[in-house]
């Protein structure tokens, strides 16, 4: 067995977890019956890793299986390293007929025709995503498997995540998906996150959203301690108005885990009592960035519990609505007030 097989074999079954390793193992099916009862998932992580390593060299498994436990192991555990998020933009007429099928071979052949030496592997998730694995090469070395590319797609839609993407990368990746799916082109989202499930769910809007009404509903607890019943329907109005637009500007129910939103600050300061800066004509530049296990939670709660104003600003109820973590706020022009703009590509 070559030794770069048994590298990304390593690689792999290191992030793996030992209670995690038994399920991908069965999902993997490259074990004999035989094989699978001699591993013995009890011993530690270092005794099991060689045991494969040694079913890996009696089997000559191929680098093609190993890339084929990652893509499983990855598939169902995507919560980890960062993820971007992008946009395809201008479609061609005919581009909700692409299938799976003609999406595979287009997409590896103008990959192929852009890069020489790369390694393509695509698989369709039971959710309806395709999930590619690519390992680029170039004009001296052979594909490295060990920092491979993961780009997740639905067809027909217009969105696409990727993680483990350079900028040398970028582009090429770009135009064999804008070719591949029928668009003109490829424009980043703006939203990234360590999380695919809550990037995925944020900009494909896969959550309970809730919508104005005129006439919210009470809250299910109530304010034991206040005894004059019009200060308590006044307090029960005020907290259920406050929960209603709480949930109409992020969601009901469970919200995608997003965990942090970026504003970049190129406004003009104000302070009268502050000369100095109030008259540069530069830019004031500075980031605020929210960090949290569940930004939009956080944010809800807040909103909901009367600890931020509410109607909510539309600085942070930007974030679902518009399916972005990163903003630039700048000013129209001289004395008018701030406003987010979208980043230059």
């Amino acid at each position: 067995m070559d030794e770069p097989v048994k590298q990304l074999l390593r690689r792999v079954l290191r992030r793996i977890s030992v209670p995690v390793l038994r399920t991908t193992l069965e999902k993997w099916g490259r074990l004999t019956v035989a094989q699978q009862q001699s591993i013995d998932f009890t011993q530690t992580k270092w005794v099991i890793t060689e045991k494969l390593l040694t079913i890996c060299e009696e089997s000559e498994w191929s680098l093609k299986r190993i890339t084929e436990l990652e893509m499983i192991y990855v598939i169902d555990n995507p919560d980890q390293g960062m993820w971007n998020a992008f946009q395809l933009v201008d479609p061609d007429a005919d581009a909700h007929s692409v299938e799976l099928t003609q999406f595979k071979e287009q997409f590896k052949s103008h990959l192929g025709e852009l890069l020489r030496r790369v390694s393509v592997k695509i698989k369709k998730h039971t959710d309806e995503a395709v999930w590619i694995r690519i390992a680029w090469g170039d004009s001296f070395s052979q594909p490295n498997h060990l920092k491979p590319t993961y780009v997740v797609h639905h067809l027909q839609t217009p969105y696409v995540f990727v993680t483990g993407l350079t900028s040398k990368q970028k582009p090429l990746l770009s135009q064999a998906l804008a070719l591949s799916t029928r668009h003109q082109a490829v424009k980043d989202a703006h939203l990234s996150g360590r999380k695919f499930t809550a990037i995925r769910d944020l900009l494909m809007t896969q959550y309970q959203q809730a919508f104005p009404t005129r006439h919210p509903s009470p809250l299910a607890e109530k304010n034991q301690n206040v005894s004059d019943p019009q200060i308590e329907r006044e307090h029960d109005g005020q907290a259920a108005s406050r929960r209603q637009m709480a949930c109409e500007a992020f969601g009901e129910g469970k919200l995608p885990q997003l965990q942090s939103a970026v504003y970049k600050l190129e406004t003009k300061f104000r302070d009268h009592t502050n000369k100095t800066m109030t008259e540069r004509e530069e830019p004031f530049k500075c980031v605020v960035k929210f960090t949290s296990t569940n930004l939009l939670e956080s944010f809800r709660q807040c909103a909901s519990s009367g600890f931020a104003s509410t109607p909510v600003t539309p600085l942070l109820s930007s974030i679902p609505r518009k399916g972005r973590n990163y903003f630039v706020i700048t000013d129209n022009g001289p004395g008018a007030p701030s406003q987010t703009r979208q980043p230059q590509n």
